[in-house]
């Protein structure tokens, strides 16, 4: 039985082909029964948070991850055969290709199991794989070995041999750079030449005719379709490289047949889609390259705002190379670029441009940057709030992280004018019944205080809550001699109340659910109830106008109710997030629905990547 091997931990195993959708709860019910388990992990994509299809499990015998590497090697779980091996740390063993063998044109009958077990009889094997794809075996495979002299009888025994009537190929195993060198060297030395463009008409005889001239060849094709009909392209096999090369050189480009031919060396369609691909690859470097630092992206633009006046709105802070107003159906999408001929000129035009006011709205420019760059920027930015709001001393955010309870701190009692007695302590519950508490967002306790909370009157208590919903509103029931209420810049408290700042964490404590009850003036003394009513619409003027610390306040304001409409529970934490952004950018946000409900989306996806990212279990 296999011991691990040099340079293995005795309790780890490898876990390989998982399904995406399998966890480490799935693992530890499916390898428990083999001994105790230290650990499981699932290793996964540091942003995205998705599987990589591998696992790591540590046992903490030996002779029990033996056990389980023996019975439950293949076993199937989620429709898929997982594969187990030892688990290998050092990445030059892994890649240094001793006793790796490699079998080609294998049957589609043939699994991993299969394979495994027919070259078990020549040596311990680490691991053996038959390389698949959504539609089955792909023909080839890899058994690794644990020695090389285990390698080399598979390779003398087993090469040429018949497995499911089909002859295999045995080898070692080439890596990709020893292939990439094989290849060119047999490259230099084709004798296959590719013809196209000579139209539908050109036969075999007369394709081998042109060519005969230069040497002897050993087949000529025309590609034909379904019907018989030419198209357009065909093969010429020389018996000698020379005689192949000179007729790429004498014949590409020529006229034949009253066309003009392309003639080349024949390539395999995996090695043509290689060479667009690094072609195409090259050209977007060098665009990105071209374009980095000369770029702007100009959003909130006005409807007005064409190609020539974006042009000219732009062209007084250097040359311009190109500016395009992004359009669809004939009309803007409100953003567009501008293209400077250094970057010099863009830095300066971002400078005085930003901001600026343009028709009838202010202008959001900046460097220009790709998708990926934005995502990778938003998700820093928030992962760094998020470590600043665990660093800070909040009760409420400690006991969030800490899954404990909330219970009430006795205060001193504080003078007024009224009965103690006649008014309980107030505890934050939940909107509606059943629905557990959300952690304080900086943006939540921001709304519930700010401009919501201050339209209250002295028949209106405002309790804040410890949530991201909005301020809950308690009706005063109960009639009474004393006046319970009073107003304390503009908000409505009720004296003796504790505040949702007033909570400390307990592990043991549940708090009871408390009524609330509030003392009411009489019946004479009562006001028409007041209607709370949404912020006036907020124009770049008016934000212009106010105080910097204020601008936040009031976009904030305008955000939240639009942002809790399509999230209710998620509010105000988008709404903090979205603040970090330019002022000019969420005024155009609170006048363009589609812009606001893009950037939320963005928000709510990187939420989803941190709580999966904070979720998943630490080795």
């Amino acid at each position: 039985m296999n011991s691990g091997g040099p340079g293995y931990p005795l309790a780890s195993l490898y876990v390989g082909d998982l399904h995406p959708d399998v966890t480490e709860a799935m693992l530890y019910q499916k390898f428990s029964p083999a001994g105790p388990i230290v650990s499981i992990r699932v290793c996964r994509d540091i942003i995205t948070r998705r599987s990589l299809g591998y696992a790591y499990i540590n046992f903490q015998q030996p002779a029990d991850a033996e056990c389980a590497l023996d019975t439950m090697n293949y076993d199937v779980i989620k429709g898929r055969p997982i594969r187990i091996m030892w688990s290998q740390r050092d990445p030059a063993l892994r890649k240094s290709g001793v006793g790796n063998i490699f079998i080609k044109n294998i049957d589609d009958s043939i699994d991993n199991k299969a394979l495994y077990d027919t070259f078990s009889a020549f040596g311990n094997i680490l691991s053996c794989k038959v390389v698949c794809d959504e539609r089955g075996s792909k023909g080839y495979g890899f058994v690794h070995f644990e020695t090389q002299e285990a390698a080399n009888r598979a390779i003398e025994t087993m090469n040429g041999m018949l497995l499911n009537d089909r002859k295999v190929f045995v080898g070692h195993f080439k890596s990709r750079k020893e292939r990439e060198v094989e290849f060119g060297t047999k490259v230099m030395k084709f004798t296959n030449i590719y013809i196209k463009n000579f139209g539908d008409n050109l036969t075999d005889e007369k394709l081998k005719e042109a060519f005969s001239a230069f040497g002897k060849t050993l087949s000529v094709r025309v590609m034909r379709d379904e019907k018989g009909r030419s198209r357009g392209f065909g093969f010429v096999n020389y018996a000698h490289h020379e005689d192949a090369q000179k007729a790429v050189d004498e014949m590409n480009g020529k006229e034949m047949n009253g066309k003009i031919i392309y003639v080349g060396r024949a390539q395999k369609r995996l090695e043509r889609q290689g060479e667009l691909k690094r072609k195409f690859d090259q050209l977007k470097q060098d665009r990105i390259q071209r374009y980095q630092g000369v770029n702007l992206y100009v959003k909130n633009l006005d409807d007005s705002i064409d190609d020539e006046r974006l042009r000219k709105e732009f062209s007084p802070y250097g040359t311009i190379t190109s500016a395009k107003v992004m359009t669809e159906a004939g009309q803007s999408k409100g953003f567009g670029f501008v293209c400077f001929s250094s970057p010099e000129e863009a830095t300066k035009a971002v400078t005085e441009m930003n901001g600026r006011i343009v028709a009838t709205k202010p202008l959001y420019v900046a460097l220009a940057q790709r998708r990926e760059e934005r995502k990778a920027i938003l998700t820093n930015k928030y992962m760094q709030r998020m470590a600043t709001l665990r660093t800070m001393p909040s009760p409420i955010i400690d006991s969030y992280h800490q899954s404990g309870y909330y219970m009430t701190v006795p205060q001193p009692p504080t003078r007024s004018f009224y009965n103690h007695n006649a008014v309980s302590n107030v505890r934050p519950i939940p909107r509606w019944p059943g629905q557990p508490q959300r952690p304080q967002d900086p943006y939540s306790s921001h709304i519930v205080g700010g401009s919501f909370a201050r339209r209250g009157s002295t028949t209106i208590t405002t309790v804040k809550q410890a949530s991201t919903q909005a301020p809950r509103i308690i009706a005063s029931t109960q009639k009474t001699n004393n006046i319970g209420t009073q107003t304390v810049g503009g908000r409505a408290d009720v004296a003796g109340v504790l505040r949702s700042g007033q909570y400390k964490y307990s592990s043991a404590v549940r708090n009871p659910l408390h009524v609330v009850t509030v003392p009411v003036v009489p019946v004479s003394m009562v006001e028409p109830p007041v209607h709370i009513l949404g912020p006036e619409p907020l124009t770049a003027s008016m934000l212009a106008a106010a105080p910097p610390m204020d601008q936040k306040q009031l976009l904030g304001d305008r955000l939240y109710p639009l942002i809790l409409a399509q999230q209710p529970n998620l509010a105000g934490k988008i709404t903090g997030m979205l603040l970090e952004i330019d002022n000019s950018e969420l005024l155009h946000m609170l006048e363009s629905p589609e812009s606001l409900k893009s950037k939320v989306d963005e928000a709510i996806a990187v939420l989803q990547a941190h709580q999966a990212k904070d979720c998943s279990p630490k080795k």
